[in-house]
This record gives structure tokens, C-alpha cells and sequence, in this order.
């Protein structure tokens, strides 16, 4: 049991920084754009103590609803006693990265209107909907010889007790 419960009890690995990932930030990190609306995950660089997130906010993903001069602001879902609650936090940005849980939508969306303007522009119907992926078909083994091409089944043995 931890003996001690502070705001950052129990956080040795999570803010830890990678294997080879040490040293000073890149300054890219500094320079990226961030717009009201758009989705952000949350992850706390242990490096940067200012403006970090309270551990239960890391990994998480929220929507930004206001920006600041060092800062973003973020909302995230919380779950407390069975209800979901929006938690507005501000962090700073060397704490947050653009989420990419959107972006195979994006890119299926973006092929989906390339697809239709050249069916269109040919005359043709063409289904942008997804679809299963199809089962594959039977195939053989090649470099295995039988004899007999008969269906072997196995049966467990009896139980026999070795130890009387």
C-alpha cells in the first residue's frame, strides 16, 4: 500500500521519458497550431514541470475550448460515480500533441470525394461504403504429399492412473 498521496504520487514511470528520448525539447513542439475545436491527447512531459496535467488526464483525449498565450485549454470526459462530467483544464502545449484518432476517417473521407467526382465524371454508380473484407479461399498445402486424401479424425485417449 503507498504511503504517501500527494498530486503526484505514483507517476515514477508515467511521466518518465522514453528510452532515447531525453534532452531539450524540439522547438517544432513550440511552433504547432492549435484551433478551437480541435482534438488533442494529452500526454505530461515529465521535463516541463509548469502547466502539467494532474496525472489522471494522461493519455487522455479532449476537444480545446480556449487558447492562451502558453496555453490550451481542454475538455475531457470524466467518469465519476457512474456519470460522465466535462472537466475544463488548462495545460500547457509542451503537454498536448494533435490526435490522430481521427485520421483514417479523414483520409477515407477525403478518397471517398476523389472516388465519387471521377465516378460521376465517368457516368457511373460506385459504392463508397465500406465493406467486410472478404473470406479467402480454399487453397492448398504445397510441398506436403498424401497418400490418401481421407479426413483423419482424433480421439482423446482413455485416462489411464500411472501412480496405483
Amino acid at each position: 500500500m503507498p504511503h504517501s498521496y500527494g498530486y503526484r504520487a505514483r507517476t515514477r514511470d508515467l511521466f518518465c521519458k522514453g528510452f532515447r528520448q531525453n534532452g531539450t525539447l524540439a522547438t517544432q513542439r513550440y511552433l504547432k497550431t492549435y484551433k478551437l475545436g480541435d482534438l488533442v491527447d494529452i500526454k505530461a512531459d515529465g521535463a516541463i514541470q509548469k502547466g502539467m496535467p494532474h496525472k489522471f488526464y494522461h493519455g487522455k483525449t479532449g476537444v480545446v475550448w480556449n487558447i492562451t498565450k502558453r496555453a490550451v485549454g481542454v475538455e475531457v470526459n470524466k467518469v465519476v460515480g457512474g456519470r460522465i462530467m466535462k472537466k475544463r483544464i488548462h495545460v500547457r502545449i509542451e503537454h498536448i500533441k494533435h490526435s490522430t484518432c481521427r485520421k483514417e476517417f479523414l483520409d477515407r473521407v477525403a478518397k471517398n470525394d476523389r472516388v465519387a467526382k471521377l465516378a460521376k465524371k465517368a457516368g457511373k454508380q460506385v459504392s463508397l461504403k465500406r465493406e467486410a473484407a472478404l473470406q479467402p479461399k480454399g487453397h492448398r498445402l504445397i510441398g506436403v504429399k498424401s497418400t490418401n486424401n481421407s479426413v483423419e479424425t482424433l480421439y482423446p485417449e482413455a485416462y489411464v492412473n500411472l501412480f496405483v
